[in-house]
């Protein structure tokens, strides 16, 4: 007569039954977790309670409780297996069925960005000035006192030192720079005449913001030195910049002004785009928009960098990208070109 099941027996059959009927109905990763942790966990699974607790019983049963419990755990692992991959099964399904793609749809275009307008002009810019044959150079933003001012015949208690407003770093030593002027001196140090370079990048004013002034802008400079050169060079490569980014047609001019670092200085105008030279609000009525500076190297910048007076001659010309791009095309608020607002930017294409 076959032995009567024993407790632990009976407490094993229903543990494995409530198991598989849990597992049935469980249809995530995170729920077999769960699963598997409560019924074969090491430290406080039901199964290993089970299995521990054979060291008590007498050696005969032990070992028939023991067959019946690695029975039940190999049957549970293999269920749990075999639901665990029914499960990711299902998942991946779904993934797909999510990420499915119609290739009958028609296509979405994908909005293409484009160059900023100060980007186009600065292109612009350097097309045209290495047509003319003059060289790019570059230079820090963060200068000395000596290259902003005193190497451009500004020293400290020359009065033209009021005509700029200055971020300073350090006082009286450091600074950001005011202008792209520090790199005529820069590139004259690095090299002997001839030399035709410009310079284009952001300045800095400790300017009040408004709808014609920035605290951080733009400029262009160029820089030619050679022997021989004079203000009809000069007055030249003018009209021949303002042609290549304006179009033919316009005239130019140079009227007299002062720059500390140009001797003989003029600013130098162009017609007015709105009304063609002829008088309007936009040019107040004078026919001519005022556009940056020149002038001819000043000797004493010269003798500053080694270079004879005597021998060579200079004029360099500078002015503001964003005064291009508005002249270009009709921008009202040098505001709107930093602004990043989208639907002004739009437009540029």
């Amino acid at each position: 007569m076959a032995n009567s099941e024993t407790d632990e027996e009976r407490q094993l059959t229903a543990m494995r039954n409530r198991a598989r009927a849990e597992l049935e109905n469980l249809d995530t990763a995170e729920s077999l977790e769960d699963w598997r942790t409560r019924y074969l966990g090491r430290e406080r699974g039901e199964l290993t309670a089970v299995l521990k607790g054979l060291g008590k019983l007498p050696g005969e049963q032990r070992k028939i409780v023991g067959q019946a419990a690695n029975a039940v755990k190999m049957e549970l692992e293999a269920l749990l297996e075999a639901r665990r991959q029914a499960v990711q099964a299902r998942e991946r399904a779904a993934a797909l069925e999510r990420e499915r793609v119609d290739v009958t749809l028609p296509g979405v275009a994908t909005p293409q960005g484009h160059v900023h307008p100060l980007s186009q002009v600065m292109r612009d810019i350097a097309r045209t000035m290495k047509a003319m044959g003059f060289q790019l150079y570059d230079g820090p933003e963060v200068e000395t006192d000596y290259y902003n001012f005193e190497s451009l015949n500004l020293p400290p208690d020359h009065p033209a030192r009021d005509m700029q407003d200055t971020f300073w770093i350090a006082p009286g030593q450091i600074l950001l720079r005011t202008q792209t002027s520090p790199n005529q001196v820069r590139i004259m140090e690095s090299m002997r005449p001839p030399v035709r370079a410009f310079v284009m990048g952001k300045v800095y004013r400790n300017e009040a913001i408004d709808a014609s002034h920035e605290a951080v802008f733009h400029q262009i400079e160029g820089l030619a030195i050679d022997e021989g050169l004079t203000m009809a060079d000069l007055r030249g490569a003018i009209a021949a910049f303002v042609e290549a980014m304006f179009g033919p047609g316009l005239r130019t001019r140079l009227r007299p002004d002062y720059f500390p670092f140009t001797e003989p200085s003029a600013e130098f105008d162009v017609d007015c785009m709105t009304c063609k030279g002829k008088g309007c609000r936009v040019c107040k009525y004078s026919g001519w928009l005022e556009m940056g500076g020149s002038g001819m190297v000043d000797p004493r910048v010269l003798r500053g960098v080694g270079y004879d007076p005597s021998v060579y001659r200079g004029f360099a010309f500078g002015l503001g990208i964003e005064r291009i791009a508005m002249l270009r095309w009709d921008i009202d608020d040098i505001r709107l070109l930093m602004g990043n607002d989208l639907r002004f930017l739009r437009q540029f294409t």
